[in-house]
């Protein structure tokens, strides 16, 4: 054990204070995965490998076909999900791989 001083300097205070928020500073917090990123690593992602969105003959061209790709899917794989979670995948996706310009205001109030 470390034998503590008796009197601490307000230097010495200082010090600790300054380190202490340093360390507390450059904390990294782990990020939070929203619904559709979830839904899709939980459902989609042992089929779907990144390249599956890059290749040349794909199916989602826009927002609005991007949508019906995670409805279609979802409904043939029987997951029964809700418009808010078809949204939220299709958000997920759009906002990390498409970046296609959202046309359903839908989206933007299942995000807040």
């Amino acid at each position: 054990m470390i034998p503590l001083p008796k009197k601490i300097s307000k230097r010495d205070l200082l010090l600790v204070v300054i380190t202490v928020s340093s360390l507390v500073a450059h904390a990294q917090t782990v990020p939070v995965q929203t619904r559709g990123e979830l839904l899709y690593t939980t459902h989609c992602i042992t089929c779907h490998t990144s390249e599956m969105h890059w290749r040349n003959n794909r199916r989602a061209y826009d927002w609005t076909s991007l949508n019906a790709q995670v409805r279609l899917w979802q409904g043939n794989t029987g997951l029964q999900w809700s418009e808010a979670d078809i949204a939220a995948v299709a958000g997920y996706l759009n906002d990390t791989i498409y970046k296609y310009p959202q046309t359903s205001p839908y989206v933007e109030a299942v995000r807040q």
